[in-house]
């Protein structure tokens, strides 16, 4: 149904579904990239293929989707921020990502990466010049400071873990890839960013995946190592961004947008049926204090 035939409350309810869809989506990435990878024990795909290859599936779909618009091409100035926001979002955060759940589960990771809305808004506000009050400094100190806090008691001392500093990285990636991909969203529309940003990535992820490709017969992969590589092609990097922007464009970003503050929990459930992981109240805690700081320093101006 179209967004027209729609009255403005349905349109408002919509919105808010679409956007809990795209959580959804989003909050399966994690477990779902553990079961591709494998962890250091018992490894499956390697991070690099895993890398690659969902960034060759979700360009192919692009392209598709693409053409079957007749989406014009981005003009000259838009190059520099698709190509940082390729950078971000297509090499560096699922990179780092899949190399740190070789080592962590998903919980650990779930707590960490619950700073993307936080760490987003300060990539704005130093990328774009965006200025913010001290309230949201301080929030961004405090969650961060939790983050290093939960890493440390995980990890016995106050040093952080490599996987810690991959997660770290990924985050960062994602929030910067973010903010450039948003300077273009206007004049090439929210779908169409991800969908460019897939496309400028297959002249190289396609011929490396292809490179990449795991010989099955020397090292058997599971079936769900091959489905949690599919999803995070399909869905994590494709479909739940359709999903994820048709709810901002519908319901309101200010009102949707706070969906994300379930995401690090929603990880943590999912991980539990598809990974066998259980929940500990030592993640649960940290997560929930995060998301804390993350709900105060979206209401500071």
């Amino acid at each position: 149904m179209s967004a027209s035939a729609l009255s403005a409350e349905q349109r408002l309810r919509a919105g808010f579904w679409f956007g809990v869809l795209g959580v959804a989506c989003f909050a399966i990435t994690l477990p779902a990239t553990r079961l591709a990878t494998g962890s250091a024990a018992d490894p499956q795909l390697s991070p690099l293929f895993v890398t690659v290859g969902r960034a060759a599936l979700a360009g192919l779909l692009s392209l598709a989707f693409l053409l079957a618009t007749r989406s014009p091409w981005p003009r000259r100035e838009h190059w520099w921020p698709l190509g940082m926001a390729v950078a971000g979002n297509a090499v560096g955060f699922p990179l780092l990502l899949a190399l740190a759940l070789r080592s962590v589960d998903t919980a650990h990771a779930a707590v960490v990466t619950a700073l993307l809305p936080l760490t987003t808004a300060v990539a704005a506000a130093l990328i774009l010049g965006q200025r913010a009050r001290p309230g949201f400094w301080a929030c961004a100190a405090l969650g961060s400071a939790l983050v290093v806090a939960f890493a440390g008691l995980r990890a016995g001392s106050f040093a952080l873990a490599p996987a810690d500093g991959l997660l770290i990285g990924a985050v960062v990636a994602a929030s910067v890839g973010y903010v450039y991909g948003a300077q273009v969203t206007l004049a090439l529309g929210a779908e169409r960013v991800i969908c460019w940003i897939c496309v400028l990535a297959l002249p190289v992820s396609l011929p490396a995946a292809l490179w990449l490709w795991p010989d099955t017969a020397a090292q058997p992969v599971r079936a769900a190592s091959w489905a949690g590589f599919v999803y995070v092609g399909a869905v994590s990097m494709w479909f739940g961004f359709f999903a994820w922007y048709r709810g901002l464009d519908w319901g309101g970003a200010l009102r949707v947008s706070q969906v994300q503050l379930l995401q690090p929990f929603l990880s943590m459930l999912f991980a539990v049926p598809l990974l066998g992981e259980h929940l500990d109240a030592v993640s649960v805690a940290f997560a929930l204090a995060v998301v804390v700081t993350v709900f105060f320093s979206r209401r500071a101006p």
